[in-house]
């Protein structure tokens, strides 16, 4: 062989090499995003997910109810409140659910165990449900006790299905997985509706 051949044949050789290196990185990297954004069993059918934070309409918010303990500490309270504006129902409900998590001044209290992230949130179109996935935070760092927990659960639950009319239950799910409660009490392993009964 000569010089131009061989050299032919090792450009040939690299250049299929680099071919099979983009190739590795783009499943891999496909893998990847959908191991993150994958749903949980019981969220099949029409989902919509979304983990990290969605670029909301530059600028653009929208009047939102959220909820805190109310000032005798039993029962929750509305407030409405300025919240990003998300395009699409997938964002918004991630919107609100980050603005309900987020620390608050006094006189408000929020019924959340602080430190608790939202980690991803699924919406079932279909089925109207979402399933909000919490930081661990949500069970290391709560009080504990029923009533405690009932607030917790249902700031989470009534945020959504108070401000996405397409969104009528909520399944709280927490570091990626089903959980049976927060903190020994309310049942977590179905989607729960709107409870109004325990806002003032």
């Amino acid at each position: 062989m000569n010089r131009s051949t061989i050299a032919g044949l090792m450009v040939t050789a690299a250049v299929g090499l680099l071919i099979s290196l983009v190739i590795l990185l783009v499943v891999f990297g496909v893998r990847r995003v959908s191991s993150t954004t994958k749903p949980p069993r019981s969220a099949s059918g029409s989902v919509a997910a979304t983990g990290i934070a969605e670029p909301g309409v530059l600028g653009r918010k929208i009047k939102a109810r959220l909820f805190y303990v109310s000032a005798d500490g039993t029962r929750l309270t509305g407030v409405e409140r300025e919240v990003v504006y998300g395009d699409g129902p997938a964002a918004q409900a991630q919107f609100i659910i980050n603005a309900q998590l987020a620390p608050v001044d006094a006189p408000l209290v929020s019924a959340v165990p602080p430190g608790t992230t939202l980690r991803a949130l699924y919406l079932n179109m279909a089925r109207g449900e979402a399933y909000v996935d919490l930081s661990r935070e949500a069970v290391t760092a709560h009080t504990g006790g029923s009533l405690d927990e009932l607030l917790t659960i249902y700031t989470i639950v009534n945020a959504l299905t108070s401000n996405l009319p397409a969104v009528t239950s909520v399944q709280v799910l927490v570091d990626g997985k089903e959980v049976d409660t927060l903190a020994g009490h309310v049942d977590l392993r179905r989607p729960l509706a709107k409870n109004l009964a325990l806002v003032e």
